[in-house]
């Protein structure tokens, strides 16, 4: 999950970047928008409801964001359960492997059924 924070957090540092060298407002609310929807589906929240009373460029930025985000979650989840964790040879055995491997699919499958239950639109 180390490069899933940091794919995130440098997607977040550039939209702060981006925001304060933006000469419109609507442009600065648009990149201020983009960060909030990502740092959202890091947190497993969902403002949408607040970003769809303004500007319509600003609300499309934020989903942006926000399904960016939840895509780079899903595949960061699809990829753990996967590939297995680099170790030195007679490190580790089979059994915490499996342990691990289990765990982050039980994860999965609980934030899907979350997803489905919500009715975000999320398979």
């Amino acid at each position: 999950m180390t490069y899933l924070t940091k794919f995130i957090s440098s997607r977040i540092d550039w939209c702060q970047q981006q925001s304060t060298q933006a000469c419109a407002p609507h442009e600065r609310e648009g990149w201020q928008a983009e960060e909030a929807g990502l740092r959202d589906a890091l947190f497993d929240r969902d403002h949408t409801t607040q970003y769809q009373q303004g500007p319509l460029d600003v609300f499309e930025r934020y989903a942006m964001g926000l399904q960016d985000g939840h895509a780079a979650l899903r595949t960061a989840a699809v990829y753990y359960q996967f590939v297995p964790p680099t170790r030195t040879a007679g490190t580790g055995d089979a059994s915490t492997r499996r342990i691990r491997i289990v765990g982050l699919t039980r994860r999965v499958r609980k934030y899907l059924q979350e997803c489905r239950v919500a009715g975000n639109g999320k398979e």
